[in-house]
């Protein structure tokens, strides 16, 4: 896909990943709709890169549906979806249900609502795009955090699903897997996720860099940090050894873990 001119609609767009995804968007000749549930620093990355800010909470399917309707509304077709808002939350079986809902929708729910409301159209013109950013958790699991492995998991196959399904007419998809990225999820996260994360960590723009690589090149798969391949084929070749590994790292970083 050729970006410039594209109706782009980012989720998470007013900061870390997604603002750099817009200014990266905007760079290429995207016209770019910026949604975010924080509505200043949406109309700031707005004005920055010539685009539309649409305040939007992805946790509600009312709004992922309006933002959708109204970005073809007022801006036009839209040609590319990326689905960036994510959020992360510690523990395991103990985090609260409540907990466990709020992650599951703006992780997972948030990807099928906005499929839903742009497929019909997207399916009509022959032509459209979702890049959908999960997480290297969703291939090979987050220590620390079994709501974000799970839902980065799921998001993960919807994505592939997505892509079985639609790509015979016309539709694109790009799944997003990176490690650390330095955005205040991770540089204000648990002191033992982040010292897990933190070496390997690359900035925004560098995701913003590989995502329109992806784009460009329409390819499934969109891993920021190259060594995350290798991780994965370790995990399938030998995942009885791979998961051993992940004990030992689990019981340096992982919940309980000594200093």
């Amino acid at each position: 896909m050729n970006l410039r001119d594209r109706v782009c609609v980012v989720t998470g767009g007013a900061s870390g990943i997604g603002r750099a995804i817009c200014r990266k968007l905007a760079v290429e000749g995207a016209r770019v709709v910026v949604a975010d549930v924080d509505q200043a620093g949406a109309a700031a990355v707005a004005r920055e890169v010539g685009g539309v800010a649409m305040l939007t909470d992805v946790r509600h399917e009312e709004q992922v549906r309006a933002l959708i309707a109204c970005a073809e509304r007022e801006v036009g077709p839209i040609d590319l979806v990326c689905n960036n808002a994510g959020i992360a939350t510690e523990g395991g079986p103990d985090v609260i249900t409540s907990e466990w809902q709020r992650i599951w929708e703006i992780n997972v729910m948030a990807h099928v609502w906005t499929a839903s409301a742009a497929l019909p159209k997207m399916l009509e013109r022959g032509s459209g795009y979702f890049v959908n950013v999960a997480s290297a958790a969703g291939l090979v699991t987050q220590i620390g955090s079994a709501p974000y492995a799970v839902t980065k998991h799921a998001a993960v196959a919807f994505a592939e699903w997505l892509s079985m399904t639609y790509h015979d007419r016309g539709i694109r998809v790009s799944c997003v897997c990176p490690l650390g990225v330095r955005t205040p999820m991770l540089t204000t996260g648990a002191g033992k996720i982040a010292a897990l994360l933190t070496p390997d960590a690359i900035e925004p723009e560098a995701v913003a860099v590989a995502v329109v690589q992806g784009v460009e090149r329409e390819e499934f798969l969109v891993l920021p940090h190259a060594q995350v391949r290798e991780y994965v084929r370790r995990k399938w070749d030998d995942n009885e050894r791979w998961l051993k590994g992940m004990r030992r790292l689990n019981a340096q970083f992982g919940p309980g873990a000594t200093a």
